[in-house]
């Protein structure tokens, strides 16, 4: 049975965070902020690399979104807040019109491309092998496409 990628992401790659930061709906005006904020509190000493947070458009919209990497915080001398051998949380804000952000999913992962196929931006994210429903060693290759404020997938390998 294939789910449709936003279940997926929400049911495998939640990470333990304020309850607030899991409503999906919650309006956020600044992502980085919101976060930053959040790290502040639960680590005595919390640090933010460079690539904590890129904003490109994900959604085709033309509206700044914004993805958070954990693997670019420190908290008390620790890289990697969440990180385990299957990856770091990264965490997807898309911007509304009414203003602020929400945030759609949070996966685990080695890392993305967000490229251009076929005339339409999509991330590949780079997973563990279980994600594509493998138990070899070569990482997992999803595509994925966000329309509005869904993931849909395209295809894994």
């Amino acid at each position: 049975m294939r789910l449709p990628i936003v279940i997926l992401l929400q049911l495998i790659f939640m990470l333990p965070f304020s309850q607030g930061a899991l409503a999906q709906q919650e309006l956020v005006r600044d992502p980085a902020e919101y976060e930053q904020a959040h790290f502040s509190k639960v680590c005595e000493k919390a640090e933010f690399g460079a690539d904590f947070v890129t904003q490109l458009d994900i959604n085709n919209d033309g509206l700044m979104d914004v993805v958070t990497n954990h693997g670019a915080i420190t908290c008390d001398g620790e890289k990697g807040v969440g990180c385990t051998d299957e990856g770091c949380p990264y965490n997807f804000y898309v911007q509304v019109q009414e203003g602020g952000h929400i945030m759609i999913a949070t996966a685990q992962l080695y890392s993305y491309d967000f490229i251009k196929r076929f005339g339409n931006m999509v991330f590949v994210f780079k997973m563990h092998p279980k994600y594509c429903d493998r138990t070899d060693e070569r990482q997992c290759e999803m595509t994925v496409r966000v329309r509005g404020t869904r993931f849909v997938t395209i295809s894994k390998n």
